[in-house]
């Protein structure tokens, strides 16, 4: 008897290495699977900006990278106390202008450098959904919270998501022709644009973007919105709030991912960091004893010995 459905799932190549360098933005789900990235010490860089959840916000930033146009003035404003700016998220929010202005420009400069030396980029998009400020008539990637009446909703159609999809691989092939770009769409539910508005915005979503991959090289899908509905299907799979996928759901959507995109020659890598981590995150019940000065003693010597064959890794 089956019980569950299985995605069928493809070896990818060029796999993910230990010498892959990569850059994730988008949704929150981004952040989770950068955050397995990070646990097991490959290298990775982040949401620059934050968390942007729609594909104008990604755009918007990597057209900005490509022009290499800083962030000004015009884009900051005061409110509640801090300064913020619409292009990004409250992360990077300050009390003071030239501050955020800094933090803006520098993860700029970032952004530019990571996409650079970028082998595999991986995108990962939430919502269709859109906010534009009616006062100065931009595409926000963050309400911050200011009155809704400053804004316009509407829901990008499918053409309009193509161009974005069309515009975001080639600035992306402009920093490295060679690069992997990895489209994936978020499994998070914005119920708060509605139950049937949160699967239209999915579906423009999917159309847009599965008409980019068949039709531009170095582009490839990976399903986590599909495993999350079609294979693990179940309301446990959530948090509390019924919108974010929990952390067994999170670890499923990895390993997948792990199965397909890592190089298997480095697994026996990963569980030494694994071990490692893990080791270092014990917490004895006598830190001074002899046994857990040993134990540390035999940690830093392995920590040093992968440190040594990567560099780059620090424990």
């Amino acid at each position: 008897m089956k019980l569950q459905t299985q995605l069928p799932l493809e070896k990818q190549t060029p796999a993910i290495n230990y010498h892959s360098k990569l850059v994730l933005l988008g949704s929150c789900f981004a952040e989770n699977i950068a955050d397995k990235f990070s646990y097991y010490k490959f290298q990775n860089e982040t949401n620059p900006l934050g968390v942007l959840f729609h594909p104008i916000a990604i755009l918007d930033l990597l057209k900005r990278a490509h022009c290499n146009n800083p962030y000004t003035e015009k884009d900051v404003f005061f409110s509640n106390g801090c300064w913020q700016s619409f292009q990004a998220h409250s992360r990077l929010n300050s009390i003071s202008k030239p501050e955020i202005l800094e933090r803006l420009n520098s993860a700029l400069k970032s952004t530019q450098n990571q996409l650079k030396n970028a082998s595999h980029v991986i995108l990962t998009f939430g919502t269709a959904w859109i906010y534009k400020h009616i006062e100065t008539k931009s595409t926000v990637a963050n309400c911050h919270k200011q009155p809704q009446k400053e804004f316009e909703k509407s829901i990008l159609s499918v053409d309009q998501l193509k161009d974005s999809f069309k515009e975001i691989v080639s600035i992306l092939k402009s920093f490295n022709p060679e690069v992997i770009v990895i489209f994936s769409i978020s499994p998070v539910r914005h119920l708060k644009d509605g139950f049937v508005e949160n699967n239209q915005s999915k579906a423009h979503i999917m159309a847009a973007l599965h008409t980019e991959i068949n039709t531009t090289e170095n582009t490839r899908y990976f399903p986590s919105y599909e495993l999350l509905m079609d294979e693990l299907r179940d309301y446990r799979f959530y948090n509390e709030d019924m919108v974010h996928p929990n952390q067994i759901a999170i670890d499923y959507i990895w390993d997948k991912f792990k199965s397909i995109w890592i190089d298997a020659q480095v697994h026996s890598t990963m569980q030494e960091v694994n071990q490692l981590q893990k080791g270092f995150a014990h917490k004895p019940f006598n830190p001074l004893s002899i046994e857990h000065t040993a134990f540390l003693s035999s940690l830093s010597k392995k920590a040093q010995a992968l440190e040594s064959q990567f560099p780059f890794m620090k424990f």
